[in-house]
C-alpha cells in the first residue's frame, strides 16, 4: 500500500539533489527537472517497489538518468551548459565525458554512493566503475585542472 505522507517526506528529502546530480549529467536544466519529476511520478506508482530497493534514491536517480538518455539518443546531444565559471564550467566538462564515466563520477562524487552501490546500480563490476571513474578523473583533470578537486573533493579517484 503506498503511503502519501512516506512518499512525500522522500521526495523532500531527496528531489533537490536527485535534480542537481541530473542537471550535472544531462547539462539542461529543463531536461532534468522534466526527467526528475517523471522519475518521482514513477516512483509514486512503483512505491512499494521502490521502498524494497536497497536505495530508493539511486532508483529514482537511475530511472531519472534512463528517461534523460532515452531523451538524448532520440532527441541529438546533450545540451552544453552555458559558458561561464564554476559549475557551468564543470557541467560543459562533464558533458564532454563519455556517458558511462560522467554517470559513475556524478554518482560516486556529488550523490556520494560508494563505488559498489554504483556498480550494482549499473550491473557492472566494481573494477568497471573504478575503471571509469579513473578515466573520468584523468579527462577533468586536463579539461579543468584546478577545479576538478572540488568535484571530488580533493580525493584521487
Amino acid at each position: 500500500m503506498r503511503e502519501p505522507a512516506e512518499f512525500d517526506a522522500f521526495y523532500d528529502a531527496t528531489s533537490r539533489r536527485v535534480l542537481h546530480q541530473l542537471y550535472a549529467l544531462t547539462g539542461d536544466l529543463g531536461r532534468a527537472r522534466e526527467c526528475t519529476q517523471e522519475a518521482y511520478a514513477r516512483a509514486w506508482r512503483h512505491w512499494p517497489a521502490v521502498t524494497a530497493a536497497t536505495s530508493p534514491e539511486a532508483w529514482v536517480r537511475g530511472t531519472a538518468w534512463r528517461l534523460a538518455s532515452g531523451r538524448w539518443r532520440r532527441g541529438g546531444r546533450l545540451a552544453a551548459a552555458p559558458p561561464g565559471t564554476g559549475s557551468a564550467d564543470l557541467v560543459a566538462a562533464l558533458l564532454r565525458l563519455p556517458e558511462k564515466q560522467r554517470y559513475a563520477i556524478v554518482v560516486r562524487y556529488l550523490a556520494g554512493a560508494a563505488v559498489a552501490d554504483i556498480a550494482a546500480e549499473t550491473g557492472t563490476s566494481v573494477a568497471t566503475v573504478e575503471n571509469r571513474l579513473a578515466k573520468a578523473h584523468a579527462t577533468l583533470t586536463r579539461i579543468l585542472p584546478g577545479d576538478i578537486a572540488a568535484l571530488t573533493g580533493g580525493h584521487r579517484v
